[in-house]
């Protein structure tokens, strides 16, 4: 990636995330997740066209026959250098979203073409993540209780002050008997596990580990993610089934390899920017007001190492131009 484009590619991508926020707000509680991620996937496809190069989506809504728009394969931009494999996810928690709870985010990742993990067929992947303080200390492969104290120990603080990110599944009902017998304190999801990785590295994030099977294309987005803020994840493939643990196999995937966080996104050159949607954690939602709207954004890069913390102001007649829902 150039040198003077690279830099502004990263404000463009808040723009991005801006417009799926704003456009996805509008259906906030109205119990319509489909039309909220619609809303979304309209007002991101929108903004990706403009922006100044060759992308390819690697993450995104489904396969071509599954999502008429960000579907895995879409190119995107304007053709133009610099050539990138770009990760979206336009609402992550779109039952957060539809209920009008806390931490529902839009998300847009890049990196350098061909540097994204993508995996056809695997839906989810058992996760570690922790922020800068920790990120030498963990490893996939040992026991909670030992993680745990590990990066109890890193972080200079009790075990039991720990704060540990699950999404609430039962899937998960061993892994938080064995959080808790450690003594730590536990913030039970619903939904969004990118942002839950974010909680860990973020001021005020409210929270010091991730642990738990979530989503495999959000496995990727958060390693984007915590790259450029100091963090890491570990991760390995998680089939649900005989069938997904066979089309693995085939593929060449071992399954029980830890994947790290340069697994997933082999690149030192990367941009992120998430807008909150829902007020959460460490991203206040949209609010709307009479002459349009507010937005917060993370944005950041690998690369410089810079995180920015975006506050903006939207007038009513920039919403309609990418927004399916009426702003008047």
């Amino acid at each position: 990636m150039s040198g003077s484009i690279d830099r502004n590619l990263a404000m463009e991508l808040a723009r991005t995330t801006e417009a799926a926020a704003l456009s996805a707000a509008r259906w906030m509680g109205r119990g319509d997740k489909i039309a909220a991620d619609q809303a979304a996937v309209d007002g991101m496809r929108t903004m990706l066209a403009s922006v100044q190069m060759d992308g390819v989506i690697v993450i995104g809504e489904g396969d071509k026959d599954e999502a008429p728009m960000l579907y895995i394969g879409e190119e995107v931009g304007t053709g133009d250098e610099p050539k990138v494999d770009i990760a979206v996810d336009p609402v992550e928690g779109t039952t957060l979203l539809a209920n009008g709870m806390p931490n529902s985010i839009a998300v847009v990742a890049m990196s350098d073409r061909g540097s994204m993990f993508f995996a056809p067929g695997i839906v989810y992947m058992d996760k570690i993540a922790v922020g800068p303080e920790a990120s030498h200390v963990i490893d996939l492969n040992e026991s909670v209780a030992e993680n745990l104290n590990r990066v109890a120990e890193a972080k200079r603080m009790p075990i039991h002050q720990l704060t540990v990110v699950v999404l609430q599944r039962p899937r998960h009902e061993k892994l938080i008997a064995d959080i808790r017998a450690t003594g730590a304190r536990i913030k039970l999801i619903a939904d969004g596990d990118v942002a839950g990785g974010l909680m860990t590295c973020t001021p005020g994030g409210g929270a010091d580990v991730l642990m738990g099977v979530g989503g495999a294309p959000e496995a990727v987005i958060t390693a984007a993610a915590l790259k450029c803020i100091g963090g890491t994840i570990q991760c390995k493939l998680w089939p649900r089934d005989d069938n997904e643990r066979r089309i693995a196999e085939e593929a060449g995937f071992e399954i029980d390899k830890v994947l790290t966080a340069d697994d997933l996104v082999n690149s030192d050159n990367i941009f992120f920017s998430a807008t909150g949607i829902t007020d959460g954690e460490f991203l206040k939602g949209v609010r709307y007001t009479s002459q349009g709207a507010t937005t917060q954004s993370l944005v950041m890069r690998s690369r410089s190492g810079t995180v920015r913390w975006i506050e903006s102001i939207h007038e009513l007649k920039k919403l309609a131009q990418y927004a399916a829902v009426p702003f008047d």
